[in-house]
């Protein structure tokens, strides 16, 4: 081996150390964001429950896209650790691979996220239609049971308002009555309220409420996650940088 490959190879050497140590570095931080997104599923899937049963639209099954997400996440986490320990060129290329695929998923996750979010707000808002078109319906018993909890949890009564319920078939056989949900005091509801006691019931409707949380909590979702697939391209490059600078080493060793 010539002086100048020597000097070369005694270069390489710390150079892929280093690269190792930041590519860990990484790997222990995407497996972090795993659990993040894995946790915001398992989230959403608790808390989003009731406004996902009542939309019309079919995102009953987006808890479960990011619980999948973060699951894959951890893995390919933890495949990385083991690709960086062995350096083995070949697999830190597919590794880096795997980044670009869950990175081109994430990103059209958030994108279509922002995208569709007035189609969220307005398949809502005809599934709460529905809801209290049907309400107490056995065919309907599910989102029966949806605007019940909704409205006990966000203390709100009807979609614009409580009148909205005195539109309904339920009101045609409780006249100027609504459903014991809507009432603050629940110990003192017989289940149905006057419509002149509106003071014991809520007044604001659950739509404005439920849009006003979901630009409070479905933005700020999909801008970590965003953030989470710019993050992973750079785990991407130091893949490649790091495959590169072992393949590298080993030409000026055999040299």
């Amino acid at each position: 081996m010539s002086k100048n490959r020597m000097q070369s190879a005694m270069v390489s050497a710390p150079v892929v150390t280093c690269m190792k140590t930041l590519l860990m570095v990484f790997n222990f931080m995407f497996w972090i964001t795993g659990i993040t997104i894995l946790a915001i599923g398992i989230w959403t899937k608790v808390q989003l429950y009731l406004y996902m049963e009542l939309s019309t639209l079919y995102y009953k099954e987006a808890p479960y896209v990011l619980i999948g997400v973060g699951a894959v996440i951890v893995l390919v986490g933890s495949i990385g650790c083991c690709c960086t320990v062995k350096g083995n060129s070949c697999l830190l290329y597919i590794y880096a691979g795997f980044l670009v695929v869950v990175f081109v998923v994430e990103l059209s996750t958030g994108i279509a996220g922002f995208i569709f979010k007035n189609k969220l707000e307005k398949g809502f808002q005809v599934g709460l239609r529905t809801a209290l078109d049907h309400y107490e319906d056995k065919d309907y018993a599910p989102s029966s049971n949806a605007i019940d909890g909704l409205q006990k949890t966000l203390d709100c009564c009807g979609i614009n308002s409580y009148e909205d319920w005195l539109k309904t078939k339920w009101s045609q056989a409780n006249p100027d009555t609504v459903p014991k949900s809507c009432c603050r005091n629940h110990d003192k509801c017989d289940n149905r309220i006057p419509r002149d006691n509106s003071s014991d019931i809520f007044q604001q409707g659950c739509y404005r409420k439920v849009v006003d949380f979901m630009n409070g909590n479905l933005g700020l979702i999909g801008g970590v996650i965003l953030g989470i697939s710019f993050f992973q391209l750079l785990g991407a490059i130091l893949a490649c940088c790091l495959a590169k600078s072992i393949n590298k080493a080993k030409y000026e060793q055999v040299a």
